[in-house]
């Protein structure tokens, strides 16, 4: 894995895609239930790929379900961030198009690196005063959807985002696909079927209706490790 990459442009970060998936596509139950189903192996190489990147971006509601905090892995990887060149800690990027995010959520109960939060016009004023008290920032970037081309630019150049690593959910992985942001896809393959019409994949959201329309991407490397597929794929078309 290159832990350097060279950006896309100097104004958007370089985007990469980081997620376990079961064997017919699925990264959760349908009733969301089982989120976390892949490896210890897996895990630390979710850690070793935060340890690459100067912001975690994520869906809200994710973030939520999960009780994830978006940290850094501990001190080993602590280490690893200072040897790559960055800061200790990473930058956590929220993403809520209604602003409807729970103030109390675990994330905002540790404070050791900045919270952004990205939504939209449609955030009501109460959310928005709520958000603005336990986030270190609230950025409107559009009016009933979020622009991620402008938001990314402005990761860009207020926190000097340079590498953004994407944790999903879904929905958000398919609106970075549909902006053409995203750069490279690390993607864990895991021996199980969850099944279920309803159940979550990598790329939910509103979908490509033709084939011209779809993604290309080229696998650059994969791993066997006691059964599970853990894969790279590059960007093919870069339309940047």
């Amino acid at each position: 894995m290159s832990l350097k990459p060279k950006a896309k442009s100097p104004k958007l970060p370089f985007v990469f895609i980081n997620m376990a998936m079961t064997a017919d596509g699925k990264i959760a139950t349908a009733n969301r239930a089982i989120h976390s189903f892949s490896s210890a192996r897996d895990l630390r190489h979710l850690y070793e790929l935060r340890a690459t990147a100067d912001a975690i971006i994520c869906g809200a509601r994710t973030v939520e379900i999960s009780k994830s905090i978006l940290d850094n892995g501990g001190a080993k990887f602590t280490k690893l961030r200072l040897k790559n060149g960055l800061t200790e800690y990473n930058l956590r990027v929220l993403v809520s198009g209604s602003g409807s995010v729970d103030p109390n959520a675990e994330i905002f109960q540790n404070k050791f690196s900045p919270i952004i939060i990205l939504t939209t016009a449609r955030i009501s004023k109460t959310d928005l005063k709520q958000l603005q008290k336990v986030a270190d920032g609230v950025k409107i970037c559009g009016q009933t959807e979020i622009n991620f081309r402008a938001a990314l630019r402005w990761l860009r150049a207020k926190w000097n985002v340079k590498r953004l690593l994407c944790e999903g959910g879904g929905e958000l992985n398919e609106a970075m696909f549909r902006a053409d942001l995203v750069d490279e896809i690390h993607l864990t393959m895991c021996p199980k079927i969850f099944g279920g019409r309803i159940a979550p994949t990598i790329a939910d959201g509103i979908s490509f209706s033709k084939l011209a329309q779809a993604k290309k991407f080229e696998l650059k490397s994969m791993l066997n490790f006691d059964g599970e597929l853990f894969t790279t794929y590059s960007r093919l078309n870069s339309g940047q």
